[in-house]
């Protein structure tokens, strides 16, 4: 396939380096419409004008021409049953490139908006959720339609898809409930919650279970399903607001770290902290690696606070590949309209990175605590979006915390709900650990 483009921008060699790998293609890129007018294979034209009759033919809104941020006035329509935007009048409906661009790239979120209560960025400000398509990867959707457009207008022109895969995550950021909290935390914590000593003198005793320890459990659930989960632990040095997990200093948490490293792939939960304090980021991942005795490169922020473009620019200075925080806080769905990973542009820099993005699409705490959502309405809205996901043979990526799983009673159905689950869709999926998440 031969591209043709009158300006060759960095914008436009990211997005095709995206259709690149999405469509397994290998396309040729151009600036020289003469050459492409003689062109007599496939070939495709991305301009302000048609050039001849053979080419597919996608008229250029502009973005991608652009250098630097500015407010963009987005119309969506309907199309094909699902909502584009960029319409033109060429051989497609819209501007893919541009349309694709614009969403995997966050464009939005570099522009002001409205915080929510974290000073993370608010779904609320996104164009997926005022037009209504939060809840569909509509990038992935329109990447199938436009592969057989092309192969409606080249015969010859062959694309393949992925196939549909699921990948469990976990956030270890409260590792237990009562256990190995040290003799003043647990007296302040029996102060403040005097009808917990009961119980809380059982599990320190030894005659009870800890109400979040469900790692043997989650150990037997992924033998029985052959999966290869992901855990993100959080080890800030010291608590605070929102960073409450056991200190890394005790053994208990790093006997779980490297037992839980010598079976799974791990990653660095970085504390809230680390977002102001810049330096703890290193720390804490070096933290993790003296621990785990690996080198880590997978990273999920905690309450998925970060903020574009500079906590993506501090992974990749801390030796980070592959980052899963793509997602909202607060609901469920597809922040980038994505189910696949892609590689992060910097809009502001107007380079591509090596820093591969991995979007989930559910979190069962954004269905517990910010949707109050019963368990069976989250396994319903949990379905929905891995349906979603399966008929375009993406990535599916969930998120759950070990307290879920547990004996709490705060968090009853909620291991049968998940049980359900993956009764369901193990069985239907390949199951993808990062050495091959694309």
């Amino acid at each position: 396939m031969l591209i043709y483009t009158p300006n060759i921008t960095s914008r436009f060699r990211y997005i095709l380096d995206y259709f690149n790998e999405k469509l397994l293609w290998q396309a040729e890129l151009t600036d020289d419409p003469e050459y492409f007018a003689s062109y007599k294979n496939q070939k495709l034209n991305y301009s302000d004008e048609r050039i001849d009759a053979a080419e597919f033919y996608i008229k250029s809104s502009g973005l991608l021409h652009e250098t630097g941020l500015r407010k963009q006035f987005i119309e969506c329509f309907e199309w094909n049953d699902v909502k584009a935007f960029y319409q033109s009048d060429d051989d497609f409906g819209f501007d893919i490139f541009s349309a694709v661009f614009y969403l995997i790239t966050r464009y939005e979120e570099y522009l002001e908006h409205e915080p929510d209560e974290y000073g993370r960025y608010a779904h609320w400000n996104s164009l997926a959720w005022k037009e209504g398509f939060m809840h569909q990867p509509v990038v992935d959707i329109w990447m199938q339609k436009f592969a057989k457009q092309l192969h409606k207008k080249f015969s010859i022109f062959n694309f393949q898809f992925s196939v549909f895969r699921f990948l469990p995550t976990y956030d270890i950021d409260i590792a237990w409930s009562y256990k190995h909290k040290g003799f003043w935390r647990s007296i302040t914590a029996s102060i403040r919650q005097p009808k917990t000593i009961s119980q809380r003198l059982k599990v320190l005793r030894g005659k009870e279970k800890d109400p979040f320890d469900s790692y043997e459990w989650m150990n037997e659930l992924h033998s029985k399903h052959e999966l290869k989960p992901v855990y993100f632990f959080l080890l800030a040095e010291e608590n605070s607001r929102y960073d409450k997990n056991i200190l890394p200093k005790q053994k208990a948490l790093q006997q779980l770290v490297y037992s839980t490293s010598q079976q799974y792939s791990v990653g660095l939960h970085p504390s809230t902290k680390s977002n102001v304090i810049k330096e703890l980021l290193v720390k804490e991942k070096q933290t993790l690696e003296t621990i785990s005795k690996k080198k880590i490169t997978q990273t999920r922020y905690h309450y998925i606070l970060f903020h574009l473009p500079h906590s993506y620019r501090e992974l990749i200075n801390a030796g980070f590949t592959d980052d899963y925080s793509m997602g909202y806080g607060a609901v469920n769905g597809f922040r980038a309209s994505t189910s696949h990973s892609f590689l992060w542009y910097d809009l502001e820099k107007e380079e591509s990175t090596l820093l591969r993005i991995h979007p989930f699409a559910f979190m069962e705490a954004n269905s517990f605590y910010e949707l109050q959502q019963t368990a069976q309405e989250a396994l319903n809205e949990m379905m929905h979006l891995c349906n979603e996901v399966k008929k375009v043979n993406g990535t599916f990526i969930s998120i759950f915390h070990n307290h879920f799983f547990g004996t709490d009673p705060m968090f009853k159905g909620w291991k049968e709900m998940y049980e359900e689950f993956l009764n369901v869709t193990a069985p239907m999926a390949e199951p993808l650990s990062n050495e091959s998440a694309k």
